[in-house]
C-alpha cells in the first residue's frame, strides 16, 4: 500500500482493534489435500502434478501454524470446527464452476483432510458447497450452542473462503481474528491485500503467536 493510500485509511478511521472478552471457536477452512497437494512442492509443480486447486508450498508453510492452533484449542477444551469443501457432484458447479471449471475435476482423494491438521473426536465437521463457511450451513447454530462470540479463521484461500467467512462472521456480529501465518492463498499479492482489507474492516489480523496469547486458558492453566 502506498503512503497516500495508508493515510486515506487512517483518516477514515479504519482498522481499530476489537476490545472485550472473547469466547472463541476455531474454524479450519478447507485444509484438504486439494488445497496443498500431498507433497511439499512449489506451487506450479503441485498444480501440474497433483491438483489444479493446490496452493503448494504456500499452503504447507501455514500447516504447522494451523496445527499449533488446533492443539491449543483442544488443550483448552475450546471448540474446533472444520468447514470443508464437500465432494463436488456434477450439479454442484453452479456459477463458481463456470468461472473455475477445474474445481469440478478433483478426485475424491483430494478431499481428504491434511494429516497434520486432521479433525479429532469431538471436533465438528461442516461440509460446504460455497465460499463462506456460513452460507447454507448450520454454523451459526453451532456457534450459538457453543456460546462462542468470536471465530479464529484459518485455512484457505485468504482471498476466497477465508475472506467470505470473515465477512459473514462480522455481519453476524462475531469478533473475527485471522492469524496471517495460518491462512494461505495461491497468489501472494492477493493474500497480502486481503489481509490488509480484512484487518481494516472485518477482523483483527495478527500472528499465530499473538492469537495464542489471547485465547483464554483452561481452569487448570489459569490456576
Amino acid at each position: 500500500m502506498s503512503e497516500e493510500e495508508m493515510s486515506i485509511y487512517r483518516a477514515a478511521g479504519f482498522g481499530k482493534p476489537f476490545k472485550g472478552e472473547i469466547r472463541p471457536a476455531l474454524l479450519v477452512i478447507d485444509v484438504q489435500y486439494r488445497s496443498v497437494g500431498r507433497e511439499r512442492l512449489p506451487i506450479m509443480d503441485s498444480i501440474q502434478r497433483e491438483y489444479p486447486t493446490s496452493c503448494g508450498e504456500y499452503g504447507w508453510r501455514a500447516v504447522p501454524h494451523i496445527g499449533r492452533l488446533i492443539e491449543a484449542f483442544h488443550r483448552r477444551k475450546l471448540p474446533v470446527i472444520f468447514p470443508h469443501v464437500a465432494f463436488k457432484e456434477r450439479h454442484d458447479g453452479q456459477r463458481f464452476g463456470d468461472k473455475a471449471p477445474a474445481i469440478m475435476a478433483i478426485p475424491r482423494d483430494g478431499y481428504e483432510m491434511v494429516k497434520e491438521c486432521a479433525p479429532q473426536p469431538g471436533d465438528i465437521l461442516l461440509p460446504k458447497h460455497h465460499a463462506s463457511a456460513f452460507f447454507g450451513t448450520p454454523l451459526v447454530s453451532y456457534l450459538t450452542t457453543l456460546n462462542a462470540n468470536c471465530v479464529v479463521v484459518t485455512g484457505t484461500t485468504t482471498s476466497g473462503c477465508v475472506r467470505a467467512s470473515a465477512v459473514d462472521a462480522s455481519s453476524y456480529g462475531y469478533h473475527v481474528i485471522v492469524p496471517h501465518d495460518a491462512v494461505f492463498d495461491r497468489s501472494q499479492t492477493s493474500h497480502a491485500v486481503n489481509l490488509f482489507d480484512m484487518n481494516s474492516k472485518y477482523a483483527d489480523v495478527m500472528s499465530t503467536d499473538d492469537v495464542l496469547t489471547l485465547i483464554p486458558p483452561t481452569q487448570a492453566e489459569g490456576a
